[in-house]
């Protein structure tokens, strides 16, 4: 069986990907947490297609701490750019427990100048506003993650 089969499927699956960006102007995501809300753009991942693919999604805010996660009902394996250290401003999700996570800070487990997640994560958002509002997020507010309109 030739193997190019796979390859011109994923090469047509890349290519409607970026299309639909194109057409939309790109994948916008908005986070809600009672009073606090964060927008965000999607980067190009299969974990960020599978995200966006289940929108909206739900959840309860469960602080970490510098940090909120919450759980999501989409399942996507580690991506070949998943890291243990997350920057400012990425929205991560943790395969390992089917989680969306967030840091705006140090987690328990970070050293100095750093922000260390609980085992390598996805990155498959940037957040275009301050994720230092996260601050204001409690222990058992509802989450919506959905597209931006």
């Amino acid at each position: 069986m030739p193997t190019d089969i796979l390859r011109k499927q994923a090469d047509t699956a890349i290519a409607e990907r970026k299309q639909a960006r194109v057409d939309d102007g790109g994948r916008l995501l908005v986070l809600t947490a009672g009073l606090v809300t964060l927008r965000s753009r999607l980067a190009d991942t299969a974990t960020a297609d599978r995200i966006w693919a289940a929108l909206p999604l739900f959840g309860v805010a469960e602080p970490w701490g510098e940090a909120i996660h919450f759980e999501v009902p989409v399942a996507s394996g580690r991506d070949r750019t998943a890291r243990l250290q997350a920057r400012l401003g990425d929205v991560c999700f943790w395969s390992g427990e089917r989680r969306v996570i967030i840091a705006f800070g140090q987690t328990p487990i970070s050293r100095p100048d750093e922000i260390r997640m609980p085992s390598p994560v996805n990155v498959f958002a940037t957040a275009l506003d301050d994720v230092g509002v996260l601050r204001d997020v409690r222990v058992g507010e509802k989450v919506v993650l959905s597209r931006s309109s």
